[in-house]
């Protein structure tokens, strides 16, 4: 007491899951997000390390709990996750006196690496377009030209697309939360409203889908589905598979909507797009996202290495000649 370093041992007798709710309670979080941390506290901790005494948990316990997670066939990007999260609740703990030290100190826990997302070709893009419910051609186009997140399209309005410049400007998201509520709110980060230029190949095409599904007035939603609302995730996905089967995509390709982002965002830096130009695009403000565009494809090391040949054989021709 005298060195002021004295913890009070009844303080830290608060269970995990009492604090943990505390914790969730007090961050600042979008909806979507407070929803997703007790998602994961309620399906991988509470009934584990929960019922616990917040200064009873050790490391090896956390251990313990990753090993148990991982061996029950709970996918690495899923522990990673929760993992985060409860070290940012000791975090807290620790600050709070609660605890000596945090007992979350497995290097490397708190990381995953999602696995390669497909990338579609130019062909299937516009076989995807094409075959899918008219309304939603234009979402499968911008997904793609304009690297826009679902909650993103479906929050756009006709005053958000200027046809004379061709520019989009995203400034709201919906949200979807469990209980099927929708929200429009702010995008993930500040770097989430952005201006963004438009191909001019897509000028037909956002005309005529405006004059056609669009409701009326600026402030009118640019899609809504056949009933008049705000199109679903989980509807939509109905609507996305059937398309992709009429398109005659694999089925094994396994793609998402959201891998024509992925795709779009590839193209892009392929076509010389610079780390900062990517990160103002796709509406990141950490270069580790963009970053994921940048990755080194088949084709494109093929090609680089199709350079290096001719360089050699340069090299080789003067040294020789």
């Amino acid at each position: 007491m005298m060195r002021g370093d004295w913890l009070d041992p009844e303080a830290g007798k608060l269970s995990l899951n009492d604090y943990a709710g505390r914790w969730i309670g007090e961050r600042d979080l979008r909806p979507r997000s407070r929803e997703e941390y007790e998602r994961h506290m309620r399906l991988h901790v509470r009934d584990s390390l929960g019922t616990r005494a917040l200064n009873s948990i050790t490391a090896q316990h956390i251990r313990t709990w990753r090993t148990e997670r991982l061996t029950a066939g709970i996918g690495k990007p899923t522990v990673a996750k929760t993992y985060r999260i409860l070290r940012a609740i000791f975090t807290t703990a620790l600050d709070d006196e609660l605890i000596r030290r945090n007992p979350c100190r497995i290097k490397g826990a708190g990381q995953d690496v999602a696995e390669e997302r497909p990338i579609a070709t130019l062909d299937q893009v516009f076989a995807i377009a094409e075959k899918i419910q008219p309304r939603y051609r234009l979402l499968v186009l911008l997904a793609t030209f304009a690297q826009l997140r679902f909650g993103e399209l479906v929050a756009l309005r006709r005053k958000n697309i200027d046809l004379d410049s061709m520019e989009l400007k995203v400034r709201r998201a919906t949200i979807e939360l469990e209980d099927g509520t929708q929200l429009d709110g702010d995008p993930k980060s500040q770097a989430g409203k952005r201006p963004i230029s438009l191909p001019h190949g897509l000028h037909e095409d956002i005309k005529l889908h405006v004059e056609r599904f669009a409701q009326p007035g600026p402030d009118g939603r640019l899609f809504i589905g056949q009933q008049g609302g705000v199109p679903r995730r989980r509807n939509f996905n109905r609507i996305w598979k059937r398309a992709l089967k009429e398109a005659g995509i694999p089925q094994e390709m396994d793609l998402h909507l959201h891998d024509l982002r992925h795709t779009g965002s590839t193209w892009s830096s392929r076509g010389g797009a610079t780390l900062k130009e990517l990160m103002s695009r796709i509406g990141h403000s950490s270069t580790r996202a963009a970053m994921i565009y940048q990755h080194a494809d088949r084709e494109r090391d093929q090609a680089i290495a199709a350079v290096l040949d001719e360089l050699i054989a340069s090299a080789r021709n003067k040294t020789y000649s």
